[in-house]
């Protein structure tokens, strides 16, 4: 079984010559896809905003509302592994077949083999570790200041904005990580019978062979899922399922059969 999934890793190659025209038309596909079956995307992306709705409560709720800033800033790390559904839909339009919720949520569940179960441990096990990562940075700056959980102390204080810089310094570095990683791997392992190891090769090798128009379209997802999430997560109804549905014909550009 392994041979043969090492000989299915060997039919396809990546393409280096991406271009900013690519991101466009991904883009427009990709509202193309949402518009055509809008009900996959609204559902899929109103469970992330209940998510960060709960998260959002939580804190609240416990008196803990200066952590709302790196629950808030690492919570589009989910985003991807919520886009699996999204990206059946796409391939499924793409081959002229219609969707539906069986097969969008058996995308979701993987071939069977725990591929895509295996990319979902890691994007939570990032999530976590993006949060211990945070609390040391408080810890550091802010841990001793007797400000407590006073959300105003991030952007009144010297310390406080020092703890923004270097926790948004580090936050982006591991998201940046985080990315390479994901962009291509989720959509192949929906695509294709390949293991996670060999998705997420493949998918740091697109990030080496078209760093600058790779770069740019992390730059671009962040930015919009940033937007989205201000008020209250509900922007994220339209941007995420359309940057998920274009992300899978970004990917279609950027990974072909031989």
């Amino acid at each position: 079984m392994d041979e043969e999934k090492q000989a299915r890793a060997r039919s396809f190659f990546v393409r280096n010559d991406l271009e900013l025209a690519d991101l466009w038309l991904a883009l427009k596909k990709g509202w193309q896809d949402y518009r055509t079956y809008p009900a996959f995307g609204l559902l899929l992306s109103a469970l992330f905003v209940i998510g960060g709705l709960a998260i959002s409560y939580s804190l609240i709720s416990r008196g803990e509302t200066v952590w709302l800033v790196p629950a808030t800033a690492g919570f589009p790390i989910l985003a991807p592994f919520t886009a699996v559904g999204l990206y059946e839909v796409s391939r499924l339009r793409e081959a002229r077949m219609r969707p539906d919720w069986k097969a969008v949520l058996s995308a979701m569940k993987g071939r069977g083999d725990d591929q895509i179960l295996s990319m979902g441990v890691i994007i939570f096990v990032t999530f976590g570790f993006w949060m211990i990562v945070a609390h040391g940075v408080y810890a550091i700056f802010l841990g001793n200041s007797g400000i407590g959980s006073d959300p105003t102390a991030i952007l009144t204080t010297p310390n406080g904005l020092a703890m923004l810089a270097i926790g948004s310094l580090v936050g982006g570095l591991m998201a940046l990580g985080f990315y390479a990683i994901t962009v291509m791997s989720l959509p192949i392992l929906v695509h294709r019978d390949v293991d996670v190891l060999t998705a997420i090769i493949t998918s740091l090798q697109a990030i080496r062979d078209n760093r600058g128009v790779l770069l740019l379209w992390a730059f671009l997802v962040a930015g919009l899922l940033g937007l989205a999430m201000i008020p209250a997560f509900f922007g994220l109804l339209v941007i995420l399922p359309v940057l998920g549905h274009a992300t899978w014909h970004l990917y279609r550009r950027t990974v072909q059969s031989t």
